[in-house]
């Protein structure tokens, strides 16, 4: 799955454009490295998001096309925040 669909359907970020323009401007990084929009997100990716000041680094669990609100947070787990 690539990553800016990965980071919306795991409720990471809210829009998936967002994300992709998140991408764009080096804002995430995946495995220690900026990723594109287009890498292809594996279990046991490390992904870090940059939201300013703050940086939010998450583990994926799992990778699923479909997933209910509830069960977005499934997705990942969180490694470190702040």
């Amino acid at each position: 799955m690539r990553l800016d669909k990965f980071l919306k359907v795991s409720r990471i970020i809210k829009r998936r454009t967002v994300a992709n323009d998140a991408c764009d401007a080096s804002h995430v990084s995946v495995n220690g490295r900026p990723a594109k929009a287009s890498y292809d997100v594996k279990v046991g990716d490390e992904i870090a998001v940059s939201f300013g000041a703050r940086t939010l680094r998450v583990r994926v669990l799992s990778v699923k096309e479909v997933v209910k609100k509830e069960d977005a947070a499934g997705l990942y787990e969180i490694v470190s925040e702040g």
